[in-house]
Order: C-alpha cells, then structure tokens, then sequence
C-alpha cells in the first residue's frame, strides 16, 4: 500500500471527490484508510444504564485506497507514486517518488 499515516491525499471518487485531508490511520490489509473530514457515518449508540439517552455520534469511517490519490509534497500536486531503492552506506533504501516531478514524497 502506497499511502501511508500522516499522508496528505485528495478523494478522486465517491461522495467526497475533490476533498482533501490527512491520513489518521492506515490498515495494509483490508487496504483502507481514515482519512480526516472524509467519509463520515452517524453511529447510533444505545442507552446502556436506566435514565440514560441514547446517542448520535459522527464518525470517520475508512475508505478505499483506490479512491485516493497521494498529493506531492514539492509539486503540492495530486500524482501518482512510484518506488525507487537507493544504495545508502552500504544500504539498500527504499523512498517513494512523485511520478510527475519525480520529487521524493
């Protein structure tokens, strides 16, 4: 998966397209991700003791990676992402890329 935590990423499909925001949390195997202000469901919550009221809440739900589209950070452009691995120190590294500056993201 491509898009990572703390990621900026614009919403390419579905409701919210053309919305912009940062990733809160990534999950690699269902291959979605909570995205801020993107996506929100109301969850209805039940009273759990007597006298209490029962509750609507907002809340971020995940979305598909398939929906977003990684925003670089030197062209602040949306762009597809790319891999490269570098030899550092003897170590190999591996930096993600922006395809259309070819700028590291």
């Amino acid at each position: 998966m491509k898009i990572k935590k703390n990621d900026k990423v614009l919403v390419i499909k579905g409701k919210y397209r053309g919305k912009t925001g940062v990733v809160l949390k990534a999950m690699p195997k269902q291959n979605r991700v909570i995205v801020e202000g993107v996506n929100i469901v109301k969850k209805r919550i039940k009273p759990r003791k007597s006298g209490e009221k029962g509750k609507v809440l907002e809340v971020t739900a995940p979305i598909f990676t398939a929906d977003l589209k990684l925003i670089c950070k030197k062209c602040k452009k949306a762009a597809r992402v790319g891999y490269k691995i570098i030899l550092e120190k003897g170590e190999k590294k591996k930096i993600r890329f922006c395809k259309k500056c070819a700028g590291e993201t």
